[in-house]
């Protein structure tokens, strides 16, 4: 059964509660600084010029379900050109339901959705021609527009506490239909400005919230849900502040926020129920990501929760261009998949280094707590060849975990175990059915973790080299 993405919420019990201090009227809530085990600028809110245009000043109307979407999509285009012209300012969208098309921000521009509000999106897939740059699934190509795209800009923001709805039932059948050729364009020596879709044939869907190429973006306070593939997907940008944002979205491929080859990004308060990953860091698919060759780094999560979801905190499987230097902490998950996810294939190349994650609370996880892998599902489109990633220094610690399949798995690569090396463990108390299973990995430290398993050993491994409980090596 779908659901719709508005009404999941009251918000998921106590146990995803996440008290918000009370603000005065117009107050803007501080942020806490940003204390990271690596060099990181603390992230501040782009300013905006103290100016507001509304867009039924410009023509929109707001409707139920009837309203003008070729109208409502031109009056926010002029509104926006008309604020931006000014140098910026606030672009108001206010109470209503609001149908629309694909609305494309500038630089110095805040989309700010009044309490009450709605954009609803048309599900016209001729509405979001012509075709615009994007990377997708770790590919630079150009395909219809997102649903709300920047590229090249600076000082941009999305702020609620409105809704976002993207009406996208209609695309989501396209995933069995989406072609795969793009997966071998890069190394066919297509160059990416020759990677024309944006057709019905090739079927492939947009992402709901692309920023590409853009620096100092906020999004806050809003709830997003039903887009048509990735919810919110920014791509090469840096600053990036994402905080109380709610993503409840069904559909294929609905992964909550999508970091693609991004730097200096904080996202935190934030409440995902997902029908994919909530939060996961991308840097490209194989040949087209080493070419790229640009890391996602620099990333902190927290205080963040979540119900649904494939897993809490998530790395690939597209990562062939690197990601480092990540910090979730303090974020609580129950009946997630998992809450910590990093997987890759044999051949995806790329590095997955100084990995942080603690202060944890879960339960009813559906899958691992924790996973490790490199054997993540069967890669039609890939050859084989020698180029393994690498997943190192990664730390798990302060993990409260209640119920689980599995407690940690971790699955290397047999022909290079020490492809996942130099990974640690520490305070962890995990009731789950099974233990620890490893199999080709080196350099592993668990240090006061305390396993309740229903079946079996509680360490398992296969093919692991230095490998230590509380000091004693264990085999």
């Amino acid at each position: 059964m779908i659901r719709s993405p508005f009404v999941t919420a009251i918000f998921l019990g106590s146990f995803l509660a996440l008290p918000c201090p009370p603000l005065g009227a117009g107050a803007i809530e501080p942020i806490e600084p940003i204390k990271a085990p690596f060099d990181m600028p603390q992230l501040v809110r782009p300013v905006f010029p103290k100016r507001t245009v509304d867009v039924r000043r410009h023509g929109a109307v707001a409707s139920d379900n009837t309203g003008d979407i070729t109208k409502n999509t031109a009056a926010f285009a002029a509104a926006i050109r008309a604020c931006a012209g000014e140098g910026g300012g606030r672009v108001l969208v206010p109470v209503g339901k609001w149908q629309v098309g694909p609305i494309h921000l500038r630089s110095n521009i805040e989309l700010h959705l009044a309490e009450g509000a709605e954009l609803v999106f048309s599900d016209r897939k001729e509405d979001y021609l012509p075709v615009v740059p994007v990377r997708v699934g770790g590919i630079e190509l150009h395909n219809y527009s997102p649903l709300v795209y920047a590229k090249d800009c600076e000082n941009i923001a999305i702020t609620g506490p409105g809704k976002l709805n993207g009406n996208a039932r209609a695309w989501w059948d396209w995933k069995r239909k989406e072609t795969r050729e793009i997966f071998q364009l890069q190394a066919r020596g297509v160059p990416p400005e020759k990677r024309v879709y944006g057709t019905i044939e090739a079927a492939i869907r947009p992402s709901f919230v692309t920023f590409y190429n853009c620096k100092n973006i906020l999004m806050e306070g809003f709830t997003i849900g039903s887009g048509p593939n990735w919810t919110i997907h920014p791509v090469y940008c840096e600053n990036i502040i994402i905080r109380r944002v709610n993503v409840l979205t069904d559909g294929p491929n609905n992964d909550g926020i999508d970091p693609d080859s991004c730097r200096n990004m904080l996202i935190e308060h934030c409440v995902f129920d997902t029908g994919d990953d909530c939060v996961v860091l991308k840097s490209g698919y194989n040949e087209d990501g080493w070419r790229v060759n640009r890391p996602t780094e620099n990333v902190v999560m927290r205080h963040c929760s979540s119900k649904r979801g494939h897993g809490g905190l998530v790395i690939g499987s597209e990562m062939s261009g690197g990601v480092r230097n990540v910090y979730m902490h303090d974020c609580q998950f129950d009946g997630t998949d998992r809450a910590v996810r990093i997987k890759s294939r044999i051949d995806r190349g790329g590095v997955v280094e100084n990995v942080w994650a603690e202060n944890l609370r879960v339960k009813n996880m559906k899958r691992e707590v924790a996973i490790l892998n490199m054997d993540y599902s069967a890669d039609r489109n890939m050859d084989i060849k020698v180029n393994p990633p690498v997943f190192r220094n990664i730390h798990l610690r302060n993990i409260t975990a209640d119920g689980a399949p599995v407690a940690i798995r971790i699955t290397g690569l047999e022909s290079h175990p020490g492809a996942i090396r130099d990974i640690t463990f520490e305070n962890m108390d995990v009731r789950s059915t099974a233990g620890v299973i490893v199999k080709h990995a080196e350099n592993l430290v668990f240090k006061n973790v305390r396993l309740a398993v229903q079946k079996g050993e509680k360490y398992d491994l296969t093919n692991v080299k230095n490998a230590t409980v509380d000091g004693e090596p264990v085999r």
